[in-house]
């Protein structure tokens, strides 16, 4: 998903899914900075761990940092050389002047990997705006994608679509996120009133996700003027980002590609019955995630039981299984 960055960040912060385990040393590594890498003026946190013939490259939703794979990139690391980078104004990252459009990620991780000697070849994996943003980078630099794996990943044309098959629902819900939005992003300016309950609005508290220090490391991001700065701009910035990725949009031809969608709807009601709207909803978002799949003649797609739109959160495992399926398909 492009734009419902809010629903990410809270989805992220609350799961209590199989992550709510007790912090162990590999969770605390994502919660500080490691390869602070300039690509030109600015920094972006790079953090890899691993060893072996391709890299595979993470990239997170809109609204978290590269620690929302904190309980997947060390499983895929066992295997080969694994890394999650934080975009501009994310996690430990530098903010930018520049909007945060999917092309001009594609063009920070582009830079990141060679100031930072990480060569290719590469699996990418990416959640929602971080899925579109990796198809983008296939696009530009198929010599060097060697596989992807696409997590909730977002489509060019998502927004209209599932507008229209919610009946205009999915709108009113982006106009209202956006006020919100901006209300948090005056607030952050401010300086937030800590226990307030636009505090706990607007970052999900200290969520339960993640343990005491990654907890705090996400409560730092969010607190920032420049983060929540960067959310108001990406939102402004949602058509162009569109714009970029039907320009770009063509067969992936045979890349391994593994497309995983959500089983649980994030906008259905806990506790009531998924009404006809919501149906029609998640039917679309399959559709969507099956055209995209179809783009590839090495595609396959699994419906992730148990799992919303932050399946990382939810069901990390279906994240590291679908990860080994991209690169025995790509041969590595």
């Amino acid at each position: 998903m492009p734009r419902p960055v809010l629903l990410s960040l809270v989805l992220a912060s609350v799961s209590t899914g199989a992550v709510c385990a007790a912090m162990n040393d590999a969770d605390r590594e994502f919660a500080r900075p490691h390869q602070m890498v300039d690509i030109g003026g600015r920094r972006l946190n790079l953090y890899c761990a691993g060893s072996g013939p391709v890299t595979v490259v993470f990239d997170a939703p809109s609204g978290d940092g590269g620690w929302t794979w904190h309980a997947v990139q060390p499983k895929v690391a066992a295997r080969t050389r694994a890394c999650v980078y934080d975009r501009a104004a994310r996690g430990f990252s530098d903010p930018s002047p520049l909007p945060p459009t999917f092309g001009n990620a594609v063009s920070d991780l582009h830079a990141l990997l060679g100031k930072a000697g990480i060569a290719p070849p590469y699996v990418l994996v990416g959640n929602s705006f971080g899925g579109a943003a990796i198809q983008l980078y296939a696009y530009r630099y198929p010599q060097e994608v060697k596989a992807l794996v696409l997590v909730e990943a977002g489509h060019e044309d998502e927004e209209k679509r599932i507008n229209a098959a919610s009946q205009g629902k999915l709108k009113q819900f982006y106009d209202a996120q956006n006020q919100f939005i901006e209300q948090c992003a005056q607030a952050a300016r401010k300086g937030f009133e800590l226990g307030s309950d636009l505090f706990a609005a607007c970052t999900g508290g200290t969520g339960t996700a993640y343990g005491r220090e990654l907890a705090a490391a996400r409560l730092a991001m969010v607190r920032q003027p420049a983060y929540w700065d960067d959310l108001v701009a990406g939102n402004k910035a949602g058509d162009a980002s569109e714009a970029e990725l039907r320009a770009a949009r063509r067969s992936f031809g045979d890349l391994p590609l593994v497309v995983l969608v959500r089983g649980v709807s994030p906008y259905a009601v806990p506790g009531k019955p998924q009404s006809a709207l919501n149906k029609a909803t998640e039917a679309e978002n399959l559709a969507i995630q099956q055209d995209i799949a179809a783009l590839s003649t090495r595609a396959s797609l699994h419906v992730v039981a148990g799992a919303s739109h932050i399946i990382q959160a939810d069901k990390p495992q279906a994240v590291v299984d679908a990860v080994d399926e991209a690169l025995d398909r790509a041969g590595y």
